[in-house]
């Protein structure tokens, strides 16, 4: 730690350099764990440093994801809890270019906050960490800038980016979709990192008392909304990398802000839709809570929320029962709902 460097009339402005210091120190042991072949580089330096394995590889190509938690951040100040919220950063990247067949290589984080406290900072990147752990990422650097005024006191927010990669003639880009092939949802954890505003507006998590968010709720299989709400969006890349070395996967949807009817489109080409059962999607009780108190349309709810779906995947008709049985066999209670069919309709849901 630099000892000298010290501003008292930066520290009167609001800055506090040596509190820096101090969070870089106590996240150093929660980087340690992300470390993965390639890494060159310390935390500390201008810039990371990563040396890119190609073998096996003949046309290299890097993938690229950003993104923030979004208003979930309010509901972790509302509950001091700031632990896990740095999963959802990197989960919303990585599950992106996971969507690409892009396997992740490194991440960094963005901290801003109102004031610098080491401990919550530790907590944050201790998050992140965990999210890098489970996507095989490394975390090579990040930026945690004070900026008082700007930011209230107990407040921050928090962006990630991250870089993987994947060889071209291996690029999930839909190209041999057809009609009939099969839809798989893979389960989310929750309401993930999307849709919060609504979330926020519809139990009025503006001024909340504390006891509506940590009670048992009967409906949420006795969690507390809170814990329900604050639960960490789920990482698909390890499952998705071992179903990719095994099945022909011809298109990949993260199913983050706007839903189904926003999402699964993205992976579909032109003259083709998915026709989604209703019946089949195994809906979570959060899902139907905000609904039924939010007085919120099944359309809306669709085009809004992941509904319990966090990920779907396309594959061969004929290689349905292998793919679910490798995502079973990662982890991932993995299911059908909805197949391929030639169409102008992107999706259905019926």
């Amino acid at each position: 730690m630099n000892t000298k460097s010290k501003s008292d009339s930066y520290a009167a402005a609001g800055v506090d350099i040596t509190a820096g210091y101090k969070a870089v120190e106590l996240m150093k042991s929660h980087i340690a764990r992300t470390a993965v072949p390639g890494v060159m580089s310390a935390i500390g330096g201008f810039g990371g440093f990563f040396e890119l394995d190609l073998d096996g590889i003949k046309k290299p190509v890097l993938v690229s994801g950003t993104d923030g938690v979004g208003t979930k951040l309010k509901l972790a100040f509302i509950m001091d809890k700031h632990d896990t919220i740095g999963i959802d950063c990197v989960a919303m990247c990585v599950n992106d270019i996971i969507c690409a067949g892009a396997k992740p290589l490194f991440f960094l984080d963005y901290i801003a906050c109102g004031k610098n406290i080491p401990e919550r900072i530790e907590q944050i990147v201790s998050g992140v960490c965990d999210g890098c752990v489970q996507s095989g990422a490394a975390l090579i650097g990040g930026e945690t800038a004070e900026m008082p005024g700007f930011y209230p006191v107990d407040e921050y927010d928090l962006a990630g980016y991250c870089t993987g990669i994947v060889d071209k003639d291996k690029i999930i880009d839909n190209s041999k979709m057809q009609a009939g092939d099969k839809v798989i949802a893979l389960p989310s954890s929750g309401v993930h990192s999307n849709g919060f505003s609504l979330v926020r507006k519809v139990f009025n998590l503006y001024k909340p008392e504390m006891e509506s968010l940590n009670a048992p709720n009967a409906i949420l299989n006795g969690k507390s909304l809170g814990e329900t709400l604050l639960e960490p969006t789920r990482i698909y890349v390890k499952p998705v990398l071992a179903l990719l070395d095994k099945v022909d996967v011809r298109g990949i949807s993260h199913i983050t802000g706007g839903g189904f009817y926003e999402n699964i489109p993205r992976s579909i080409p032109a003259g083709l839709g998915a026709k989604i059962r209703r019946k089949d999607i195994r809906i979570l009780p959060i899902f139907n809570f905000i609904a039924d108190i939010g007085r919120i349309s099944e359309h809306d709810m669709f085009n809004t929320f992941n509904m319990g779906v966090g990920m779907s995947i396309v594959v061969p008709a004929a290689q349905e029962e292998e793919a679910l049985s490798v995502l079973r066999e990662n982890g991932e209670d993995a299911y059908i709902i909805g197949e391929i069919v030639e169409s102008e309709e992107k999706i259905q849901i019926i």
